[in-house]
């Protein structure tokens, strides 16, 4: 099985860093897209609110439960500071989505032992894959 695959069948949970509650953005659309098949969303967004029926937290450090997944739509140069968050608040996985890639937050999130996608959308690998979120 490989990576991408490992992490659909094993998380049910996706925090998303950059979340947005606008309808129009990626940001929003692909982690609704999720949502509607099982997976939880725990948006984060430094503007706080709610965003898809969910609170959203300012940044990771403040999500107030076990970050597994992290999945990011923020651009590329400010993914190496993400991928040090990410491993800061104990994730186990860091999915950068398409367009989104590189090499120091590779390296931050590798030397660290987490499960690591760049330059994937979990929308595409979703309906690609068949799946559903896991059941906790």
């Amino acid at each position: 099985m490989d990576v991408i695959e490992q992490i659909l069948r094993t998380y049910d949970t996706i925090t998303v860093v950059g979340a947005s509650a606008d309808p129009s953005k990626a940001a929003h659309r692909i982690p609704e897209h999720m949502q509607q098949h099982g997976w939880r969303i725990v948006p984060v967004n430094p503007r706080g609110g709610a965003i898809l029926g969910e609170t959203a937290y300012p940044d990771l450090a403040s999500v107030p439960e076990q970050v597994g997944l992290v999945d990011v739509f923020r651009p590329s140069l400010q993914t190496p500071d993400v991928a040090r968050q990410a491993v800061a608040a104990g994730a186990t996985a860091l999915w950068l989505q398409l367009g989104i890639a590189s090499d120091e937050a590779r390296r931050i999130a590798q030397d660290a032992g987490l499960l690591y996608v760049e330059d994937h959308c979990l929308l595409v690998e979703q309906r690609r894959l068949g799946l559903r979120a896991p059941t906790p």
